[in-house]
């Protein structure tokens, strides 16, 4: 890659804290990329010296195989590369938690979905229902399920932002104290949590809380570089992290780009990358204003809408297209239609005349001919506008691709599922549930699909004697879908991989509520979750994405223009350019701050958006666009759907933008050819576990999203897990465990968020007991330990990498290196498994250290199990790494078959009656 003088000075700007203002489409990773490689120049400086923050793990991914490849041409071969951390904050926040504070290390992680539908379930415990709303100042209790979401935001506002909490109304102190209980109580962190307590342990200047100290020793010997993607986009908590990590000295990089500030209605604070100059001492300032990516006419087009936005709230730049997209008359597009069926139409009218078009990716490349998947179309709101194009393209049988769930519950195969757990509730017949089934054409017949009606039946035999794991959400459906025989190949018109992927994301949200529910009486939980998918479902996942980055199918992307931030394509479509669509009004109604008082939330007005704030994220839409870009007007028959959007407006103004289409005269087509890029792939030792074990199994469960049935007794093995890294990061400071502290180790750890009285009965002797044996069989040789649950990576190829964590590494007094697993009936595997994942974390080794490793051993901490001691096997070890690689390309490219015949890793997989005829 050329570099740009500004780029250069990035680069080379590491004395000094730094701000790099860059445009989009400016080559800002890789600039990050050669920045962090470069910091290894420096003498002294390690790989666990450098923390970088990214606002997505997809970016994390990317970034860091940048840096490696990086390192691997400046540097050659670096160790400990493992400890560099790259990824988002809450990662990191994480990592701090559940590496120095014991009493973290048990929490476990709820994603929104299910923080509200916790908030949900209990209610009043949760402060939901004791909590007013003031409306035109007569207060009002919150309602469950109503405002369970508003309540949610009041939550993290409360948290996130620097709020004056010592003045709220009693009621909503109340309710954030009830709040943080019920989270306590059980043992969860929401995301919001997780960067609040790590701030808390960071600002802690009392000096008195032991793993407080050990956190803020690790911060201030450890990190010393702090590079922060996106920083436009932080929030008020975030920035304290920041201030947190950097307060004993450490240098700060923030990139970012205040005209793609897009979350300040989730509480980005724009303000935090306009004023960084004066919060932080010694700050340059690179600004790169080259865009690689698009046409002069896009650069241009988009720099006139952002640059209406008035100074005192933007950072000066002066963007210039820099890439080798050219422009021709006709590539830029504003028309208008008399209804979205019309606009739909002639969308995809546009995109078969532009199939074939020669386009080049990037400068010298052969042209290629545009494909399916070399269109985008990205709406305000999928979920309001985006039905009209799903229906034009159906009915041309195109492959289109809808990012997240925003459509899922729509979906002919997900209402039929749904309608399972109707007819379970009562709501409907078997005869419906049959017709719906046939209707999404899913490979089955109607007697197959009444096959399925014993396992429903079967289901509703609540019986509440029985333990509440007897009968699950989860068991059900996926017993159901093995009884009617579906099977991925046998679903017509080449739609197998589609339905089964809706369903597995389907199968997704049945995990998101059964792990809320899952100790509910049987009868409520399914009546319960019948309502819920019906009537809730879609609102809740209304923004999640699912998509894992692997699959690349040749598919028009239709998306939110929040979700197509840091990705861009040949065509971008902009319809429903409508006012009050885009730019949408401001929020209004019933809100947030009908909970949190307004004054008492500095800069509040921002989470009410602004004309401004929809300014900036045209400006991401339109600069998502590498050569074409056609926005589009069409009327939807509301009140408020009949005029233009005023950015479709000055869009029109603009000598580059034509208002009706021309013919392309002459052109070439080349053979439609997708991009095929080498998606970088990522995976955990746990991961590679199934791929290696059943790469099918591991399709079902990793990129379509089927989850196993929960079990009450889930959560011992990790209890147990978690005690032995406490008992060995002690034994790293000095501090050696005894017998006498069993139960403390056993209270502060075990976590069985499924187990009804009888199991924690019976599982609480049980840890005790396992801990005990441990520390009278091994208490004398704890002072061996030299890594507890030490991360560690290999990268057997370019774009392939796994990592994981060993759980001890000890050097014993033979001065031979061992890796140590633990493993309880919970983590119990077949036996090769075992040897692979074990000599998989002695390459990490290798790769952390550059020494090997001499043994590899499993402790066994039930009482009848048998621990293992082996030699490291160098032929494993050989075969692994090509093993890795070739797993890595079949997940590129999608070669993920099932195992040949029946056999034991059949008989334990969750999901083999979706795979095969189950042999007894």
């Amino acid at each position: 890659m050329h570099l740009t003088p500004a780029q250069h000075a990035a680069i080379a700007t590491i004395e000094q804290n730094l701000l790099i203002v860059a445009c989009a489409g400016s080559g800002k990773t890789e600039v990050i990329a050669q920045r962090i490689a470069g910091l290894l120049r420096k003498p002294g400086v390690t790989p666990k010296n450098i923390v970088a923050f990214t606002f997505t793990e997809k970016a994390a991914g990317e970034l860091k195989e940048r840096v490696h490849a990086r390192i691997r041409i400046e540097h050659g071969e670096v160790h400990g590369l493992a400890e560099m951390y790259i990824g988002t904050m809450h990662g990191y926040a994480l990592e701090l938690l559940h590496s120095h504070v014991p009493e973290a290390f048990k929490y476990n992680v709820l994603n929104d979905v299910q923080t509200r539908l916790i908030i949900d379930k209990y209610s009043k415990v949760s402060g939901l229902t004791t909590t007013n709303m003031v409306v035109q100042g007569t207060p009002k209790p919150l309602r469950r399920w109503v405002d369970s979401r508003l309540y949610q935001q009041a939550m993290s506002i409360l948290r996130e932002d620097d709020v004056d909490l010592d003045h709220l109304r009693p009621d909503v102190a109340e309710g954030l104290d009830k709040y943080m209980e019920l989270l306590a109580d059980r043992s969860y962190f929401d995301y919001t949590a997780i960067i609040h307590n790590a701030v808390v342990c960071l600002e802690d200047d009392d000096g008195e809380d032991a793993s407080t100290l050990n956190l803020q020793r690790f911060v201030k010997e450890t990190v010393r570089y702090v590079v922060v993607d996106e920083y436009q986009d932080t929030n008020p908590i975030q920035e304290r992290l920041i201030r947190g990590l950097t307060q004993f000295g450490a240098n700060l990089c923030v990139v970012g780009d205040d005209d793609q500030t897009i979350y300040q209605w989730r509480g980005s604070a724009v303000q935090n990358i306009l004023t960084m100059e004066g919060r932080y001492k010694d700050v340059a300032r690179v600004t790169l204003n080259e865009n690689f990516r698009s046409s002069p006419a896009v650069v241009e087009l988009a720099r006139s809408v952002v640059e209406r936005i008035p100074d005192s709230d933007r950072l000066p730049k002066a963007m210039t297209a820099a890439g080798h997209q050219t422009f021709e008359r006709g590539d830029l597009l504003a028309l208008e239609f008399d209804d979205p069926a019309t606009e739909a139409s002639w969308i995809v009218d546009r995109m078969e005349r532009l199939r074939g078009v020669p386009f080049s990716d990037r400068h010298g490349a052969e042209p290629r001919g545009m494909s399916w998947s070399d269109f985008a179309v990205l709406f305000r709101s999928v979920r309001a506008d985006g039905g009209p194009l799903v229906e034009e393209l159906r009915r041309r049988s195109i492959p289109y691709v809808i990012k997240g769930l925003t459509k899922l519950f729509e979906t002919p195969e997900v209402m039929a599922a749904v309608a399972c757990f109707r007819y379970m509730a009562g709501e409907v017949d078997a005869q419906t549930v049959v017709d719906l089934w046939l209707a999404a054409d899913a490979g089955v017949t109607d007697a197959a699909v009444r096959e399925g009606f014993k396992v429903l039946d079967k289901a509703m035999q609540w019986d509440s004697s029985k333990a509440w794991d007897a009968t699950t959400l989860q068991g059900a459906f996926l017993g159901f879908m093995e009884a009617i025989g579906l099977r991925e190949e046998n679903v017509p018109n080449g739609r197998g991989e589609l339905l089964y992927y809706n369903l597995g994301r389907f199968s997704t949200a049945i995990g998101d509520f059964e792990r809320i529910h899952l100790t509910s009486e049987p009868r409520q939980r399914f009546e319960g979750f019948a309502k819920w998918v019906e009537f809730q479902a879609p609102n809740y996942y209304e923004e999640s994405d699912g998509d894992n980055g692997y699959a690349q199918p040749d598919a028009v992307v239709i998306a939110t223009v929040h979700q197509s931030k840091g990705m861009q394509w040949p065509a971008i479509f902009l319809p429903a350019m409508r006012r009050n669509t885009f730019p949408t009004p401001r929020m209004g109604g019933t809100n947030v701050f009908h909970i949190v008082e307004e004054e008492l939330v500095p800069g509040a007005d921002r989470y009410r958006g602004s004309v401004d704030d929809e300014r900036r994220l045209f400006y991401v839409a339109v600069t998502r666009a590498q050569k074409y870009l056609a926005l589009s007007f069409a009327p939807n028959g509301k009140p408020r759907g009949k005029k233009r959007s005023d950015f479709f407006n000055e869009a029109t103004q603009a000598q580059t933008v034509l208002t009706r289409e021309i013919s392309p005269s002459g052109t070439m087509r080349l053979t439609p050819t997708p991009r095929r890029g080498t998606p970088d792939v990522v995976m955990s030792f746990s991961d590679l576990k199934y791929l290696f074990e059943c790469p099918y199994s591991f399709k079902l469960r990793l990129l379509y999203g089927f989850d196993s049935p929960l079990q009450k007794e889930l959560g011992y093995g990790k209890s147990l897990h978690d005690m032995m890294a406490e008992i060995h990061k002690r034994a790293i400071q000095g501090d050696i465990a005894t017998t006498e502290e069993v139960e403390d180790l056993v209270d502060r750890h075990l976590n069985l968020p499924f187990a009804n009285k009888a199991a924690a009965d019976q599982l609480r002797p049980a840890a005790e007991d396992a801990v005990r044996r441990y520390l009278l069989k091994h208490g004398e040789t704890l002072h061996q330990t030299e890594y507890s649950e030490q991360p560690v990576e290999i990268h057997p190829a370019p774009g392939v990498t796994v990592i994981g964590r060993v759980d001890l590494i000890k050097r014993l007094d033979t001065d031979e290196t061992s890796i140590v697993d633990f493993k309880s009936t919970e983590r119990a595997q077949a036996e090769d498994l075992t040897r692979d994942q074990l000599h998989m974390y002695v390459l990490g080794y290798q790769e952390l250290t550059g020494a090997s490793a001499d043994l590899v051993e499993v402790l066994n901490l039930d009482k009848a199990g048998r621990d293992t001691r082996e030699v490291v096997d160098p032929d494993v070890l050989s075969s692994l790494g090509t093993r890795v690689t070739a797993a890595g390309g079949a997940l590129r490219t999608n070669q993920l078959p099932r195992l040949s015949s029946w056999c034991s890793s059949c008989a334990s997989c969750d999901f083999a009656g979706i795979c095969r005829k189950r042999e007894e």
